[in-house]
């Protein structure tokens, strides 16, 4: 299987949609506000195979000292075959130079990300005025 990782990859709504809606995302219920999001952020990687997308990762920044990741999906039936591993990969190179590196992880994704060099930062606790259910 060939999958493609872009950082810089135009993606539909209807297939960001999917992505969403199959993993449960409730950023998939505001679709104007998901699809600016997206378009406004200071990068995004993609992953295609044969031209589907299979997963998409986002990264807001200041673009010189701070960067957070706010999402990272995979389509469910291609977890646990790299594909979240390469476009972290591709993130974590673009941003390697920056002194903050953030993003907040929960359920198994904690176990993927500590396994990409990510620790719990310090003393902090996650805190949220949330619109959404979990995701």
């Amino acid at each position: 299987m060939y999958i493609e990782i872009s950082l810089s990859d135009s993606v539909t709504t209807d297939e960001v949609l999917k992505l969403y809606r199959a993993n449960g995302w409730s950023s998939a219920e505001k679709p104007q506000q998901l699809m600016a999001a997206l378009r406004g952020s200071h990068t995004l990687v993609t992953a295609r195979s044969s031209s589907e997308l299979i997963g998409l990762g986002n990264a807001i920044s200041d673009g010189h000292l701070v960067v957070y990741f706010p999402h990272m999906l995979v389509l469910p039936q291609f977890h646990r075959h790299g594909v979240g591993r390469k476009m972290m990969e591709s993130m974590l190179e673009r941003y390697s130079d920056f002194h903050q590196i953030m993003l907040t992880a929960d359920g198994e994704a904690v176990d993927f990300y500590k396994s990409l060099g990510f620790v719990r930062a310090g003393r902090t606790e996650p805190m949220w005025i949330y619109a959404g259910k979990e995701h």
